[in-house]
């Protein structure tokens, strides 16, 4: 078998070709004397010629990883018992490179931050909050423009940043769009753990429709709150299923059910049970095939007991239970994120005595959860739950200091942060922050804050955010400092 030839050899050359006419000879001979005489083609003679490529190479070092460390600080890591003395803590980028001893030679071009004896601490978690729905009263978030509703919670981002909670695992809501903003630096806020709509029956927790627009039928349009992305009424197992794994294609990072009645909604008591174990397995089924898990609005003894059933792996509030549901709890390794409800300037206005009575029957449970949750070790994560008043929405910090009603100011401080961070990254691949939180480590992501005073002694500290917190970090970035750097 024989083979072509890939290039034809000269004597082949077509009568178009050029290349032995003695014109095209006497040219390259010029061109080829010049070369001779330039100088060599060099890296540096490349860029030479490239516009702007001497400005980005001044710019090489301004686009040099950051280096910063906090020195004169005392060390709250997010898992001792005590404050850590005698170390520092370097950031690079957007990592904790090392918490080292003090006398530790510097590397070069480091910023030092002065922190005066203050205590650093990681940022701190809300493990239940609402981005969405956290400033407008409920009547502006049923009846405004949604795009006024996103200029609000934009604005509240910035504003829980700015309290120190550097990181919120969000229990329902439209969120997925101040994520993308927020990730991307288009806006200022925490890292958001999205669960987006939340799931629910017909009447259930999460319907917020009017008696006027029932009954429905499949030829009808979704309601405002379906259509925005607040919420996802789904009646049987399929429908479950599809609304499920559509959060999830939206980037869920976890699941929220509607498992039984709530204290603002308008036609469900607490004592219904809602949803079934069928239509909560399948939620179940869909999370568990992306690798993350699904957790319950839930009260009573019997909805959190079916929730169980159903496969769920975390229970919101839960007031309540009774003690066997706990055993129950314990038994199968289930999460309770418990919120300090109490009828107290920080309870959530309610819209109708209705609401009201309600309110009233869930908080006389507060402390007999807690109680029960701390006698059977459940692990027990922390969330505020705000909705609906900017001025409770300034209240984080103070609700969270309120744990020490059953708990010591270093349980309190690491339940807002490495057990919360433990909750966050328990959806696995669905993770949209690989990297730990919560605490101050070396490898850690550097969410990070400086306390002017020792939240041990004094938790009331986080509490007032504007005056104690000197400096707020998050990935690595600054956000606030009242202390100022030196090289």
């Amino acid at each position: 078998m024989s083979h072509m030839p890939l290039i034809k050899p000269p004597s082949t050359h077509s009568e178009g070709c050029l290349c032995h006419s003695p014109a095209f000879v006497r040219i390259n001979t010029v061109f080829s004397q010049k070369a001779a005489q330039s100088a060599p083609i060099t890296a540096a003679t490349v860029a030479a010629a490239i516009p702007g490529a001497k400005a980005q190479k001044r710019d090489v070092a301004a686009n040099a990883v950051r280096v910063i460390a906090f020195i004169n600080v005392r060390i709250f890591d997010g898992v001792s018992d005590h404050l850590r003395d005698g170390l520092r803590v370097l950031i690079e980028g957007n990592k904790i490179k090392s918490v080292e001893p003090v006398d530790t030679e510097f590397p070069p071009d480091v910023e030092l931050i002065d922190g005066g004896g203050g205590v650093l601490m990681p940022g701190l978690i809300d493990a239940h909050w609402h981005a969405i729905m956290a400033r407008p009263s409920m009547m502006t978030a049923m009846t405004a423009d949604f795009n006024y509703i996103q200029a609000l919670a934009i604005a509240e981002a910035d504003a829980t940043l700015m309290r120190g909670f550097t990181t919120v695992r969000d229990m329902g809501g439209p969120v997925f769009g101040l994520k993308r903003a927020i990730d991307e630096q288009i806006a200022k806020g925490p890292r958001i753990f999205p669960s987006g709509a939340f799931i629910t029956q017909t009447g259930g927790h999460g319907d917020f429709r009017l008696i006027g627009e029932l009954p429905h039928t499949p030829s009808d349009p979704l309601s405002y709150a379906e259509r925005v992305g607040m919420t996802a009424i789904a009646d049987g197992a399929d429908q479950v299923l599809l609304r499920a794994r559509e959060q999830l294609m939206r980037g869920a990072s976890q699941l929220k059910y509607m498992a039984g009645g709530g204290v603002a909604s308008m036609y469900d008591s607490i004592s219904v049970t809602e949803g079934s174990v069928p239509e909560i397995q399948a939620a179940v089924t869909a999370a568990d095939n992306w690798g993350t898990y699904v957790t319950v609005h839930a009260y009573t003894a019997r909805a959190v007991t079916m929730a169980i059933k159903g496969g769920v792996k975390c229970i919101e509030h839960g007031q309540l239970v009774d003690e066997e549901t706990v055993q129950l709890m314990a038994e199968k390794g289930i999460w309770w994120s418990l919120q300090p409800f109490l009828d107290d300037e920080d309870a959530v206005p309610m819209a109708s005595p209705a609401s009201r009575a309600k309110q009233l029957e869930m908080v006389s449970g507060t402390d007999n959860a807690y109680m029960l949750a701390k006698k059977y070790h459940i692990k027990t994560a922390w969330g505020t739950d705000t909705l609906f008043d900017a001025r409770l929405a300034t209240r984080q910090g103070a609700q969270l200091a309120k744990l020490t009603r059953w708990y010591s100011p270093i349980e309190v401080l690491k339940m807002a942060t490495s057990v919360n961070a433990e909750l966050c990254a328990f959806s696995g691949p669905r993770n949209p922050y690989p990297g730990k939180l919560g605490v101050v480590e070396n490898g850690a992501l550097a969410d990070l804050i400086l306390v002017d005073g020792d939240p041990l002694n004094d938790i009331q500290l986080i509490a007032h955010p504007e005056t104690a917190f000197r400096v707020i970090m998050k990935d690595g970035q600054i956000f606030k400092n009242t202390l100022g750097s030196h090289s």
